[in-house]
């Protein structure tokens, strides 16, 4: 992945009622547009421009000398792969062969929808909540701030993002409800399908 500002993959009102346009506006055009440019900025002149994000997200997630670094470069990765995540009309029960793994990791797709919204209300503070592929198997993953997996070597598959400018404007302190339309409006099943 290039270290830029991606397009969206759909209108900015394409989202709504769920994710407003101008959430949208705020969350993609100033949150994440300040993470690509603070990436670009640090990794100046050293031996990491150049590389793309993955590569530096490896290179510095166990060195608190380049946190700043790691912080903005993992927020750039995290943010074009949650906008991947949705799509107007999404949400619902998947088909195709998410389906079947859901189902057999999970025992159901309600223990999965269920874990996975619990996931993202309990996360503490800003962060993260995932549906990854780990060894094989499907599990739920939550990460702090900028953290993701792929720092732990582990395939994300699928993400909500709970930090507060990614639904305040919409839903106030009402994180729950936030990810409720998240599971049964947004998800995009193709995308996760596409990466199993």
């Amino acid at each position: 992945m290039a270290i830029e500002l991606p397009k969206l993959p759909y209108p900015k009102n394409a989202l709504a009622p769920h994710i407003s346009e101008k959430t949208l506006e705020f969350h993609h055009g100033k949150h994440h547009n300040a993470y690509v440019e603070k990436t670009v900025k640090l990794i100046e002149g050293t031996d990491l421009a150049g590389k793309d994000l993955e590569t530096i997200i490896k290179k510095t997630a166990q060195d608190p000398a380049k946190a700043g670094i790691f912080n903005n470069a993992a927020q750039v990765w995290n943010h074009t792969f949650y906008w991947n995540c949705m799509k107007p009309k999404g949400g619902g029960k998947p088909s195709g062969a998410i389906a079947g793994r859901i189902t057999s990791d999970f025992g159901s797709f309600e223990k999965f929808t269920d874990q996975f919204k619990d996931a993202g209300a309990t996360q503490f503070g800003s962060g993260w909540a995932w549906l990854v592929e780990k060894k094989g198997r499907l599990e739920i993953m939550k990460t702090s701030n900028a953290d993701t997996p792929l720092a732990h070597d582990i395939k994300p598959l699928l993400t909500v993002d709970v930090w507060e400018h990614a639904y305040y404007l919409d839903y106030q302190n009402r994180r729950p409800d936030y990810l409720a339309a998240f599971v049964g409006h947004l998800i995009n099943w193709d995308f996760v399908n596409s990466l199993l």
